[in-house]
């Protein structure tokens, strides 16, 4: 199915929340969706001379492409998304200082009596076909060379509880994670809270670093192939991730530490569901081979990512080995 969003419409009617909205589409599990998702700030930041907070509404940042309904999705069901491919539809992409926003500033939740930081905004060219992302310093002539390594900032159901959740907030249902872990050739495990589930997605990254430091990642519109897929009666509590290598689970909180808790919460148990092992085996595995990657340290709440190689799991079919069948999935078919 291919979805196109409205490059024309009015940003104040596109959707900024997780739950809340109406879906624009129905999907059937299976199903195969080519879509295009808009930059957090709607494509309105375009070159060093546009500053966000003067070409932007504060209200409408993070526009998502969505919500889909998925057909017999229930309360208690696993939804799966694979990233089939994720690219730059456009060969450029920016990022910015913010008034008040990032992790080495002061912001509206660590409130301090000092200015801002100087607002400032960074084109970088996308070389697609080389795939790399160009920096180029604004104070000096220095520029440099990063690999190309596009994901998506948000992947989300709605909320449990009826609640409407900001597209700039990360949760148990998802949302704003931020975690480069979300790149093409990952399943994300999202477990479903209300009817339909309400699948959106947005803020494409060219790249970004681990914990997103001063709020902003290489901004960048992205056309996306995703495939869909239900589990029935396999509740997920907290958003989970499957690469061939790995397996991740997510927490998303404040403080950080928290946010680590719940990552390692989560993963500990299903290393000891995947392997049969007790608790506290399974604690004692996950602290020797656990990768911790900081997904954002930046949002409303904080993301950590916890990492276990499949290595350790020889012969174990994770989630019915979902991820190692949509791997394969090419033009909707298997």
């Amino acid at each position: 199915m291919h979805w196109n969003p409205d490059a024309e419409a009015d940003p104040a009617t596109l959707v900024y929340t997780f739950g809340g909205a109406a879906p624009v589409a129905s999907l059937a599990p299976g199903t195969v969706l080519s879509t295009w998702t808009r930059d957090c700030f709607g494509g309105r930041v375009r070159s060093t001379a546009d500053l966000a907070s003067q070409v932007c509404d504060p209200r409408y940042l993070n526009p998502q492409t969505g919500p889909f309904y998925i057909e017999g999705a229930e309360p208690g069901d696993t939804l799966v998304v694979h990233f089939l491919s994720i690219e730059p539809r456009h060969d450029w992409g920016v990022s910015t200082t913010v008034p008040f926003f990032g992790s080495l500033t002061a912001t509206g939740l660590t409130a301090m009596l000092h200015e801002p930081l100087a607002e400032r905004t960074w084109f970088y060219e996308l070389d697609l076909t080389e795939r790399l992302v160009r920096y180029s310093a604004l104070d000096t002539a220095f520029q440099a060379e990063l690999p190309l390594d596009p994901m998506h900032g948000t992947v989300g159901v709605a909320p449990p509880l009826g609640e409407v959740r900001s597209s700039l907030t990360p949760g148990s249902w998802g949302g704003n994670m931020d975690t480069p872990e979300m790149r093409a050739g990952t399943t994300c495990y999202l477990g479903v809270n209300v009817e339909g589930a309400l699948l959106s997605l947005g803020d494409g990254h060219a790249r970004q670093g681990e914990g997103e430091t001063c709020g902003v990642a290489v901004e960048c519109a992205m056309d996306t192939v995703l495939v869909v897929e239900l589990l029935k009666a396999v509740p997920t509590p907290w958003p989970r991730l499957e690469d061939d290598s790995f397996i991740m689970t997510t927490g998303s909180a404040r403080p950080l530490e928290d946010a680590f808790r719940i990552a390692h919460t989560e993963l500990v148990r299903w290393v000891a569901e995947l392997i049969g092992l007790s608790t506290l085996d399974a604690y004692q595995l996950v602290s020797q081979a656990a990768l911790t990657p900081v997904a954002n340290v930046v949002d409303t709440n904080y993301t950590v990512v916890a990492k276990f190689p499949k290595a350790l799991l020889p012969g174990v079919d994770v989630m019915g080995g979902l991820h190692r069948r949509l791997r394969a999935t090419r033009h909707g078919r298997p």
